[in-house]
């Protein structure tokens, strides 16, 4: 076995500590439920005739106990296209099951908000907090303790954290996540971003615009660009949550139908086993893995909020350090559009996941010895799934196809992760400079302040940012309005910096996995609201943004010495009041930005 990487192994023995009293907690309480938590074989009858009382086909095997069954969770709904392929998963599942001998249940479903639809509107203030619904109901979906595993049905933003959150709750079972892959590759990228660019500028219509997207999000499967969702998929995969590599596989082909029966075998045969509850599975390495993971392939920002979440939910202690030391130790060794042109299609083609995992592995810069939920051993995870006749096989992937977008940990793109921490006296954020030019790392302008992105949209739209500018979004965090993401503002903002000039975004808000060529310090940590330092800054303060230095700096500048700006006002309408409970409880950004969590561990303490 190659020998880990220091560096790598500093940051995890760091976390390891810091993680003792809570990893302790989390497991003692894993160990309690699995000895004592409900179960078919504790329940009343009355209770148990509930729990199987429609099970058409599965009623005897379930009454009797003659094999494992299985609860499935599931986000389908089929407004989102990631998860209209979900639709015939449950009764695939159930006949799957049968095969060998287990029987499979619908436990509930989830919400599933898509951001795509929401990005730049006002139910987009829902979205990250969808990510504690999500998580509170697939507890409420395996609270009724009739399963002795369960497999978890979703893909995107906010969906896959919801459900893992959720489910570590239950880590005494064993667990799948079971994927719906992407739909096939639609408009060219660049093609996409000119259109957006040329609409933002005013030089083609709507119709220009609805017909451009609607030729890149065309058909049912996971939107192809690599933002949350696709970076999602590569987490889980690294963390050995999927069957190996199952995650690119298109939907409605063969494969991707012998995959689901793959992991429902897996997940049946774990339950038999009784020896991978995911509890064991989701340690401190396996969350190690999905921040390399990230790193290396340049995936999306908001995973600096989503794994912290994940990792309080198992008891585990991460923050922005450890990301920004990784991100040193690990080269970037992918370029999927928004940081490439070829999208996700184009990455499994080349090698995808396999090929990441082959050489971060063989470099020491990836943990694989990880207790894996989607096969006995790690190395799996170094081998493409394929049809050979009627027959599923693993091929190994040794080499990039394509090496404009995937390359080797000798010859990358960049020698870091290239997701840096930047800090100072206007706080603590993200800066993702492997989709910005290293020429653009550093920005030194006067900010322009703005508490709402329509704003910005106008301002440009007037001139008024025609020039070197920071532009400052702030009452965007999650105590403020839920954190939204500001994609929207990318067009215009590269706009800008096209014209030649020196241009930057400074938000307590979210920027997304589609953050874009214009450098951001996003997720300003403590949010305005409340007196944070944004709140401090006024317009034609001179901010200076490096990712080189990791400053973020009001210069010259005592904020302490000024009062903060007044806060909009609660967001109202589009159901927003009803998160006012989590927008009040939420923690900072650093810890997940979760109102479950964190009244969950208060409570605790």
């Amino acid at each position: 076995m190659t020998r880990l990487d220091p560096r790598i192994a500093r940051v995890t023995d760091r976390i390891i500590e810091r993680s003792k009293p809570g990893r302790a907690r989390y497991l003692s309480l894993m160990a309690e439920q699995a000895e004592r938590g409900i179960s078919r074989g504790r329940m009343s009858c009355g209770n148990f005739a509930h729990g199987f009382a429609a099970a058409e086909g599965d009623k005897d095997r379930i009454r009797t106990i003659a094999g494992p069954n299985l609860g499935i969770v599931t986000a389908y709904n089929d407004m989102l296209s990631a998860h209209q392929p979900y639709a015939r998963f449950p009764e695939q599942m159930k006949i799957y099951a049968r095969e060998v001998g287990a029987s499979a249940q619908v436990a509930g479903g989830v919400p599933a908000m898509c951001d795509g639809v929401t990005q730049g509107q006002d139910g987009m203030d829902l979205s990250l907090f969808s990510r504690d619904v999500i998580a509170m109901s697939t507890a409420v979906a395996l609270s009724h303790g009739m399963f002795e595993g369960a497999a978890l049905l979703g893909i995107c933003d906010k969906i896959v954290p919801g459900l893992l959150i959720g489910a570590l709750r239950f880590g005494h079972l064993p667990m799948l996540l079971v994927p719906g892959g992407p739909m096939p590759s639609g408009l060219p990228n660049k093609e996409k971003q000119r259109i957006r660019q040329l609409y933002a500028e005013g030089k083609v219509g709507r119709d220009e615009l609805l017909a451009s997207e609607s030729a890149s999000y065309h058909s049912p499967g996971t939107c192809t660009f690599y933002g949350t969702a696709n970076s999602n998929q590569m987490m889980m995969e690294l963390m050995g949550l999927h069957v190996p590599n199952s995650a690119f596989v298109a939907p409605n082909t063969p494969l991707r139908s012998r995959l689901t029966q793959a992991a429902v075998h897996r997940l049946a045969e774990l339950a038999e086993r009784k020896d991978r509850p995911l509890s064991a599975c989701v340690d401190e390495r396996a969350i190690v893995n999905a921040i390399i993971g990230l790193l290396a392939t340049g995936g999306s920002t908001n995973h600096a909020i989503h794994l912290p979440a994940i990792a309080r939910a198992a008891g585990i202690l991460v923050d922005w350090e450890d990301f920004d030391e990784l991100s040193a130790a690990v080269p970037l060794l992918a370029r999927v559009y928004p940081n490439g042109s070829g999208d996700v299609n184009d990455f499994h083609y080349a090698g995808g996941i396999a090929f990441v995992a082959r050489e971060l592995g063989a470099a020491g810069l990836l943990h694989t010895d990880i207790l894996t939920a989607g096969a006995d051993d790690f190395s799996a995870w170094s081998s493409h799934p394929e049809m050979d006749g009627d027959s599923l096989v693993w091929r190994e992937v040794t080499e990039s196809r394509n090496d404009t977008m995937l390359r080797t940990v000798a010859e990358p793109f960049l020698p870091d992760g290239g997701m840096r921490l930047v800090k100072g006296n206007l706080g603590r954020a993200t800066f993702k400079t492997s989709a910005v030019d290293p020429d653009r790392w550093t920005i030194e302008a006067p900010a322009r302040i703005f508490s709402d992105q329509g704003e910005v949209l106008k301002s440009f739209q007037a001139g008024e940012l025609d020039r070197d500018v920071v532009v400052v979004v702030r009452f965007q965090g999650p105590r403020a309005n839920g954190m939204p993401e500001l994609h929207k503002l990318t067009p215009t903002l590269g706009v800008l910096q096209d014209r030649g000039h020196r241009v930057a975004l400074v938000t307590d808000g979210r920027m997304s996995g589609a953050s874009g060529k214009v450098p951001a310090a996003i997720h300003v940590s403590p949010e305005a609201l409340g007196g944070g330092p944004l709140s401090r800054l006024r317009d034609g303060d001179i901010v200076r943004l490096s990712g080189e230095d990791g400053s973020l700096e009001a210069v010259g500048v005592d904020l302490s010495a000024r009062d903060p700006a007044a806060a909009l006002p609660p967001p109202q309408g589009t159901g927003r009041e009803l998160f006012a409970l989590m927008r009040g409880a939420a923690d900072d950004a650093e810890r997940g930005a979760s109102a479950m969590l964190h009244l969950m561990e208060t409570e605790q303490a």
